[in-house]
């Protein structure tokens, strides 16, 4: 692993593949560090034809902790969203989205398929409103367009979101597996080993349970992208869990239907979330036809 400099912090990131193969980032979702892309996910990734980039966003892992900024008041943050008041945060998505090019700046990319899980899929979609000329393709996945009109989370796997974890490791691990287990939808592919041996290395590289607050905060000041997402140019793919209990499969359509020309791969037995191994070739298959069939139809 390495770190750079970029839009004025550190980001830590490493990388899979040959760097002449097609350029992929990857951006994990709130409050999860990067290698909850799984190794093995990156290497049957880079084995596709991709040179593939992985990173911790600000507030997570090894990159930057933004303390300077404060925490906010997290009850006082939903409940002006709740009320379709403002929002303030110390950052929003687009500030996110910014550490993005400047991690891309500092590899040399001047382009890349840009593919984000849950919150990494707002942050990608935002960059693909605002800065369409550095990406190759969108990959959304698990993701939503944030508009309130949307289908709430299921009682459990919402409430599981805001339990505050344990600070002790084993208690860390069961607390982590719990929610994963929730977010699951009750799938039989969710890999409870899996998800146990990722909170575990999570746990010992880096606790940091603030980066949740501003992080969640970012997600609810930069409000809904519907309409905004109408203007999208760059081809995207759209995939989402058929089982997800927390950002319900309409999430998904919708994100697709607002995209022109979007398409929308719906996993059967896929909740929300990504230690789900035995889903992965078919997910990788789907991006790999994706980003090939993007390059060749590239002047």
């Amino acid at each position: 692993m390495a770190r750079v400099q970029g839009n004025g912090i550190e980001i830590e990131y490493d990388t899979f593949g040959k760097r002449e193969d097609r350029p992929i980032l990857l951006i994990m979702g709130l409050s999860a560090q990067m290698i909850a892309w799984h190794t093995d996910f990156c290497r049957m990734l880079a084995a596709s034809g991709h040179f593939v980039v992985r990173f911790d966003n600000r507030d997570v892992g090894l990159s930057s902790k933004m303390e300077d900024f404060g925490v906010p008041d997290i009850m006082k943050v939903m409940a002006l969203h709740q009320e379709g008041k403002p929002v303030e945060a110390p950052y929003k998505l687009s500030d996110m989205a910014l550490d993005l090019l400047g991690l891309m700046d500092a590899l040399d990319l001047e382009k890349a398929h840009i593919c984000g899980l849950s919150m990494g899929g707002m942050i990608a979609q935002t960059l693909a409103i605002e800065h369409p000329e550095r990406m190759l393709s969108l990959i959304s996945m698990e993701s939503t367009t944030g508009e309130p009109d949307l289908p709430p989370a299921k009682p459990e796997p919402a409430g599981a979101l805001f339990t505050a974890p344990p600070m002790d490791r084993e208690g860390y691990i069961a607390h982590m597996v719990r929610v994963f287990r929730a977010f699951s939808g009750g799938s039989d592919a969710f890999d409870e080993a899996m998800e146990r041996e990722l909170s575990a290395i999570a746990f010992d590289r880096s606790l940091y349970p603030l980066g949740f607050v501003r992080q969640f905060s970012a997600i609810l000041a930069s409000g809904g992208r519907r309409e905004a997402l109408r203007t999208v140019t760059v081809p995207a793919l759209v995939i989402h869990g058929a089982d997800d209990p927390l950002l319900p499969l309409e999430h998904g359509k919708d994100t697709a239907e607002a995209i022109p020309d979007a398409k929308l791969l719906a996993v059967e037995g896929l909740g929300h979330g990504f230690s789900y191994p035995l889903l992965w070739k078919g997910i990788v298959t789907a991006i790999t036809e994706h980003t090939a069939g993007v390059s060749r139809s590239s002047p």
